[in-house]
């Protein structure tokens, strides 16, 4: 299947700069990556990414592919007003340009930006003490991570309001019976917190199930945990070193994310 959608689709890389096509090329990397450590929902869900240079623009998976079958030129690149610019045979999923052009246009600061329904995820989404500073992984988000609640299937742009408001300047953020967000100043910071969002999730649930008395540290500790992990993500504004390690795995895999 991945070399018929690779035939099918004709090659953009000559009509974009070279850095586009190099964040298309670390993008449909991160649909590939995803699809591994299955945090997929068939072919909804969505990760976009800001063009370099391009402010308005954001490149978004093209819909009616499994993120195993995006490549780099099946990409769609959009504005923020969710028109095509660069002709594209595929449509983009109506609920993905909500979400994602509402954080764009909002926050400058944000490149990359990934939403999932895992089941973990939904999970903790759903209960109403939110995510328990239990594990290193959570305490990363003390502090750090904004809440939205459910108002359906994100298709009206009234909602992009309350998703910029209650977002604010976070870079993770629970919809509430829904899923989870990520954010990111690159894609590798975008990823590495969404890894570590769905491992606290998962450790939630798993802790919560044993039925034992749960342990949560002191304030100070946990905003002491918390500050240190932001410091360190501070420090790799430009790329986290978890990217190309992530790039060398998926080349070993399936390099056809490339094409």
């Amino acid at each position: 299947m991945q070399e018929t959608i690779g035939t099918e689709i004709p090659s953009v890389k000559n009509l974009v700069s070279a850095e586009e096509w190099q964040a298309r090329v670390d993008l449909a990397c991160a649909y590939r990556i995803v699809d591994f450590y299955g945090w997929t929902n068939v072919i909804a869900n969505h990760i976009s990414l800001r063009v370099p240079g391009k402010a308005d623009n954001f490149l978004i998976n093209p819909y009616g592919l499994m993120y195993d079958e995006v490549t780099a030129s099946s990409l769609v690149k959009i504005d923020l007003e969710g028109n095509k610019v660069i002709e594209s045979i595929f449509e983009i999923n109506q609920a993905g340009f909500v979400l994602h052009s509402a954080i764009h246009a909002a926050r400058a600061d944000v490149v990359c930006a990934i939403h999932t329904h895992t089941e973990a995820g939904m999970a903790v989404s759903a209960q109403k003490c939110g995510l328990l500073p239990i594990t290193m992984a959570a305490i990363r988000f003390y502090g750090n991570l904004a809440y939205h609640e459910y108002e359906g299937v994100i298709l009206d742009l009234a909602e992009q309001e309350n998703i910029v408001k209650h977002l604010g300047d976070k870079y993770a953020m629970i919809l509430q019976n829904h899923g989870l967000l990520t954010l990111g100043r690159n894609l590798g910071e975008a990823f590495y917190l969404m890894y570590n969002l769905e491992k606290a999730c998962r450790s939630q649930l798993a802790a919560m199930a044993s039925g034992t008395d749960l342990n949560i540290p002191e304030k100070s500790i946990l905003e002491k945990s918390s500050a240190q992990s932001w410091l360190a993500n501070n420090r790799f504004t430009e790329m986290h070193p978890t990217w190309p390690a992530l790039m060398r795995k998926m080349d070993r895999i399936d390099p056809s994310f490339r094409t």
